[in-house]
């Protein structure tokens, strides 16, 4: 059997510094924003050519932090996460080759200094590596008639609630996350809790770029407690692991 040497053609830069709290599936969060910058020698502006006519592409990329061993089967989270499938029937990281495929939108295409692509809706963590870009082909790549399986659509959507101290702490960060309340609205309504979480007074915290994100969950409602810098909230980590995607 041969094999094959892959190597990253660049690393995505995106906000999210924990698995913990990354939207589960790609677009999911339009207000999540990367950066990929190429590495040399891909950064060559005639490797993008024609690249801007594309709305949105495809990233293959690398599960390259804390993904482990492959499993043959594993616990989706749209199953409650108390029911197995098989690896290959879901979109867990614990993959015989940790490697993913993620649907972004293309913002913009800079080649003033190397090459640096502009996404939204990403579902990747900081520092993530990216081994190939193709453009999202709608008439191909789109079928609406696929059946999915046990996922059947989007999950149930949590309605986000902010105290009154949080909307004072993100209006102190408004000139730097001018979005922070519409990213963190779209992230939550997706409880990112592990299926198997329902304490309604447990404080929950993730990382989302140099702030950390202190919130709790009580029936279908996610309330933010408190956004915090880090270096106020002490570093470290915090949060839970995200559970085995679907």
């Amino acid at each position: 059997m041969s094999e094959f040497v892959v190597s990253p053609i660049g690393y995505l830069e995106t906000p999210f510094r924990d698995r913990f709290g990354i939207p589960r599936q790609p677009r999911l969060a339009p207000h999540a924003i990367g950066r990929l910058r190429l590495l040399r020698p891909y950064d060559r502006a005639e490797a993008v050519r024609g690249l801007e006519g594309f709305s949105h592409l495809w990233l293959s990329f690398i599960f390259h932090r804390g993904a482990g061993e492959w499993r043959p089967t594993v616990r989706p989270p749209r199953l409650g996460g108390n029911q197995r499938v098989g690896v290959f029937a879901s979109r867990s990281p614990f993959r015989p080759n940790p490697i993913g495929l993620s649907v972004v939108e293309l913002t913009a295409v800079d080649t003033r200094a190397g090459v640096v692509l502009e996404l939204a809706g990403v579902d990747l963590l900081d520092g993530t590596p990216i081994i190939d870009i193709k453009p999202y082909l709608p008439f191909v790549d789109s079928v609406p008639q696929a059946r999915s399986g046990f996922v059947p659509g989007p999950p149930p959507r949590l309605a986000v609630e902010f105290r009154l101290s949080a909307l004072a702490q993100l209006r102190q960060q408004s000139s730097r996350w001018p979005h922070l309340p519409e990213l963190l609205s779209e992230v939550l309504a997706q409880d990112p809790r592990p299926a198997y979480a329902d304490d309604a007074e447990r404080i929950y915290g993730f990382r989302l770029g140099d702030l950390e994100i202190r919130w709790r969950c009580t029936g279908a409602q996610a309330i933010v407690e408190e956004i915090v810098p880090l270096t106020a909230a002490g570093g470290g980590d915090v949060g839970l692991c995200r559970s085995e995607d679907a």
